[in-house]
């Protein structure tokens, strides 16, 4: 397993959040794109839409399964990696970069209920 990327923060399903100011940028971990595959489809929320923290907000679709997404903060959608309608495969191919998945305006932008690096991996290390 690849060393994960500091500074973000982390959801036991598999999802990362970095913040900047009250908006978060979300996208899934490496481990998602390698347990997934190869992705084929991804379902994201639309722009303007309110999440609710832990409600299912979206869905990652490879050839082996559909994985439901789970917002990892309750805000708004203020944005979608429209990049990924025409080439879904980034967010598996690159999860941490160009495979991001949506930006949501934090309603409290307050990651304190997530995992930091070292308890996300200390969490997949229990998974093997």
């Amino acid at each position: 397993m690849s060393t994960l990327p500091e500074g973000l923060s982390y959801t036991a399903e598999h999802e990362w959040v970095s913040l900047d100011g009250d908006v978060a940028t979300v996208g899934i971990t490496a481990y998602a794109a390698e347990q997934l595959g190869d992705v084929v489809f991804v379902a994201l929320p639309e722009v303007g839409s309110e999440l609710s923290l832990g409600g299912v907000c979206g869905e990652v679709e490879s050839h082996k399964s559909v994985s439901e997404l789970f917002a990892p903060l309750a805000g708004v959608v203020v944005e979608i990696n429209e990049a990924l309608e025409s080439t879904p495969e980034l967010a598996g191919s690159e999860p941490f970069g160009q495979g991001w998945l949506f930006r949501v305006q934090a309603a409290q932008p307050d990651l304190g209920h997530l995992l930091d690096a070292d308890s996300y991996q200390k969490h997949l290390d229990e998974l093997s």
